[in-house]
């Protein structure tokens, strides 16, 4: 059987694998032997990599968690004013609602875990600690807070609405939330 060393991406295929299944069946339809087929490798390289499916869900999403973060570091690393970063936040809910469906699945079955598993609870709590550092470099912290749960709101009424609000409405949030007492 291959090792990790003459497959050096195996670990990633498998995470990678986990949550494309995550989002077409949802957790509960994940196996190691779904993983390992859609990943292509042999059964035994899911024990071999870890510990246990719950392992495995951990770290896929806690992968996924920090590509999100990457999202937010990309839209507001050029801000360098107050205006400019509105217009990133509100770019930023734009991109997050009219991107992959599969995202917004995962996102949601990352929540479900959370509310349940206090594992994915830390994992959430760690992730939005992040996106609010990302956010606190251009408002205070009570802003940052605030604007982190309008980010997630609205990314997600606008990805499940059939007529999606407007950048204009999206604008006008962000300058209604960050707008000074």
């Amino acid at each position: 059987m291959a090792t990790g060393h003459t497959d050096p991406h195996r670990r990633e295929r498998i995470l990678a694998a986990a949550l494309d299944l995550i989002a077409e069946e949802g957790v509960a339809g994940v196996s190691h032997r779904k993983i390992a087929a859609r990943a292509k490798v042999p059964l035994g390289s899911m024990t071999y990599h870890f510990t246990g499916i719950d392992d495995l869900l951990h770290e896929a999403f806690t992968g996924y968690a920090g590509h999100v973060v990457t999202v937010f570091e990309h839209h507001l690393g050029g801000a360098t004013t107050p205006d400019q970063a509105r217009e990133a936040v509100t770019d930023l809910i734009h991109t997050l609602s009219e991107g992959p469906r599969r995202d917004l699945i995962l996102v949601q079955e990352l929540y479900t875990l959370a509310a349940r598993h206090e594992p994915y609870r830390e994992l959430c709590a760690r992730w939005m600690r992040r996106s609010r550092a990302l956010l606190e470099q251009h408002f205070d912290a009570a802003t940052a807070r605030q604007l982190d749960a309008l980010i997630e709101g609205l990314t997600l009424h606008r990805a499940l609405d059939d007529t999606p609000s407007d950048r204009v409405l999206t604008r006008a949030a962000v300058a209604r939330v960050t707008a000074a007492p």
